[in-house]
């Protein structure tokens, strides 16, 4: 019962973390890149808050069983594993999207910094209940 807690708490708090991220720094993505920026709305509609949810649903998923199944214990082993996953997935699917689709380096950043932070704070709720 407590890994389907961890993997909901994790999910709810990915979603409040990366939804604080964004109205914080979107602004400065805009002012960077002026009418280049993307136009991400002022807020989200509900369908698009849900997909976001069950989005952090699946990380927090597969977090927590990449971490079962590796046998690791606690909250340090959890985030070596969410810092590994980002360097392994979105770093290299963003540097290709700035190679390969001249994705702005700004909001590869952007969303760097996201994926980032996703990746620690499900790792650490998942670690704590491990």
């Amino acid at each position: 019962m407590g890994s389907v807690i961890s993997v909901v708490v994790a999910s709810i708090a990915a979603f409040v973390l990366s939804s604080t991220y964004y109205a914080l720094l979107t602004p400065a993505e805009k002012r960077r890149l002026g009418e280049a920026a993307p136009d991400r709305g002022d807020r989200p509609p509900p369908l698009k808050i849900l997909l976001e949810l069950a989005r952090s649903l699946v990380v927090a998923t597969v977090i927590m069983g990449l971490a079962r199944y590796a046998g690791l214990t606690g909250v340090g082993q959890a985030l070596v594993l969410g810092l590994v996953l980002w360097a392994g997935f979105p770093a290299m699917l963003l540097t290709g999207s700035m190679m390969w689709e001249r994705t702005p380096a700004v909001t590869a950043v952007l969303h760097a910094g996201d994926w980032l932070l996703k990746l620690l704070i499900i790792s650490a709720i998942v670690g704590a209940w491990l």
